[in-house]
């Protein structure tokens, strides 16, 4: 592998060239001081991660992380899968911090960095929790959006609210809101989604007056207000009665943006191009994925691809192109990632219709001996370590079992020692399976891996235990933990959330390799 100094890397960011930045520490740690422009792949979860981040194999890779050698670890795994161009940062986070060079924390930062861009860009208009109360108890003929995730939306929410995520947003908006009279208020957790929910409805020309609620739920609560929790209110299923008014909004949004149509045929011919990275991205509503959907492709809902763009995009300057069934969505999503700064940015028209696309490399499934849910709820002497992430083992997690991080099974050290029999599982038993190897590796005793994972042994009516101290935040070095996922602190941790959030328009023009805008 080949080390490249900061000052490279800074070029190589500005060149325009396709350019991967992997982190390979762990998503807490990566969150707490990264670059700008890298994305996390832990090491725990090399395998899962590479696939999706790196659909090509031929263009540039830069490793990094804080100097611990996780990132010449990670380099080693992603040359021996045939990525051909790969390099290690030296020195890291520190060396680039030590040439002068801006560093960041939190995490899907160009998303959240953008959304600040975005409300002082176009004047987004937003209202304090306060005064939305008063709103609300005066009866003013309005209606506030939810646009995170469903999930999201159950855990708390704005009384009154509606699920409707933000790609959902301006498909949706003339069947919800039929009256232009009616206030729109779009609120998220804190203010990326707000503002880009508020901001699509208002590109997207709707007649409605639109604001997004400051600072979301936890602008609420801060307030001294209290959330909803376990709503129900979500959009109606199905194509809205005013999908062709949606799309006639959406494709002048798209125009103005820049953003390029193609077919199935063009999309095909990116496919097959060896050089250039391509994302196919499937922007409607996980539901509507699931029942079908265009082989190869892969589910980015709309709103959460704009907000967490990292997530689905590793490669700066690849092609995106993106697919629904009518061109709404994917037109309103497209616009964003373009004005986000990336160039190549496609709807697919009849893009469900295509030629499926070449599959991707499977991931490895080494040989590994299993033990089924209803046997392990009979067997009493059992270790069973979940290596899920830390914040789905404190939702619901086995009876007994122990969390771990996958590259740091050594901390159960002494307790794989004297078992006598060791399971592993995860929420669908992948990374289990792939970590198996590393767990024989620390005891004599047999080493199964639960069929299914712990998704089997809920199927299975099993029990699951719920802890929210286990693990400890100061253990969670896995996760980036949001403000309301802490056990104290908790309305200090918003109040530094929402400072750094606001504050990032600046830091990216400290940082200097930011252009927003098309």
């Amino acid at each position: 592998m080949k080390r490249i100094d900061a000052p490279t890397l800074r070029g190589w960011v500005l060149d325009g060239h396709e350019l991967a930045i992997l982190d390979a520490r762990e998503e807490g740690e990566f969150g707490a001081s990264h670059l700008f422009w890298a994305v996390p792949c832990p090491l725990s979860r090399r395998e899962l991660r590479a696939r999706t981040l790196l659909p090509c194999l031929a263009t540039r890779v830069v490793c990094v992380d804080d100097g611990r050698g996780l990132a010449e670890r990670l380099a080693d795994y992603l040359e021996g899968i045939g990525c051909t161009d790969v390099s290690v940062l030296d020195g890291g986070t520190r060396a680039w911090e030590a040439a002068g060079y801006v560093l960041f924390s939190g995490v899907n930062v160009p998303s959240k960095a953008f959304g600040e861009w975005v409300e002082h860009h176009y004047g987004t208009e937003s209202v304090d929790a306060p005064v939305l109360k008063e709103w609300l108890d005066s009866g003013r003929d309005m209606v506030v959006l939810d646009s995170r995730t469903l999930e999201e939306f159950r855990r708390m929410s704005i009384p009154s609210g509606i699920s409707v995520p933000g790609g959902e947003l301006a498909y949706r908006i003339a069947d919800l809101v039929p009256n232009p009279d009616t206030l729109v208020v779009v609120n998220c957790a804190g203010r990326t989604r707000s503002i880009m929910g508020a901001e699509s409805l208002r590109q997207a020309g709707i007649p409605n007056k639109v604001v997004a609620l400051r600072n979301g739920t936890m602008g609420w609560e801060l307030s001294g207000l209290t959330c909803a929790r376990g709503g129900t209110a979500v959009f109606p299923p199905g194509t809205p009665k005013t999908v062709a008014l949606a799309l006639e909004r959406a494709r002048k949004f798209a125009d103005a943006s820049g953003v390029g149509v193609i077919g199935p045929a063009e999309l095909a011919a990116f496919a097959g191009d060896p050089g250039r990275t391509l994302y196919v991205l499937d922007v409607r509503d996980p539901a509507e994925f699931a029942a079908g959907h265009l082989a190869g492709s892969i589910s980015a809902p709309g709103g959460q691809l704009v907000q967490a763009t990292d997530q689905w995009v590793g490669m700066r300057g690849a092609r995106i192109a993106l697919i629904d069934d009518h061109g709404v969505r994917a037109r309103m999503a497209a616009s964003w990632l373009r004005q986000m700064g990336h160039r190549d940015v496609f709807v697919v028209e009849g893009g469900l219709q295509a030629a499926s696309l070449p599959s991707r490399p499977p991931l490895p499934s080494p040989p590994v001996e299993t033990i089924d849910a209803d046997t392990l709820a009979a067997t009493t002497d059992a270790v069973v370590v979940d290596l899920g992430r830390s914040i789905d083992f404190r939702d619901g997690h086995i009876p007994g079992a122990h969390w771990a991080i996958r590259t740091r099974l050594d901390t159960l050290r002494q307790t794989l020692a004297v078992a006598r029999l060791v399971v592993l599982t995860s929420p669908d038993g992948t990374l289990a399976r792939l970590a198996a190897a590393e767990a024989k590796a620390l005891t004599h005793a047999p080493v199964r891996v639960l069929e299914g994972g712990t998704a089997a042994w809920v199927r299975a009516a099993q029990r699951l235990e719920k802890d929210r101290t286990n693990p400890p935040d100061e253990a969670c070095v896995d996760f980036y933990l949001r403000p309301y996922d802490r056990n104290s602190g908790i309305e200090q941790a918003m109040q530094a959330y929402l400072s750094w959030e606001i504050d990032l328009v600046h830091e990216i023009v400290r940082d200097g390799t930011v252009a927003f805008g098309v």
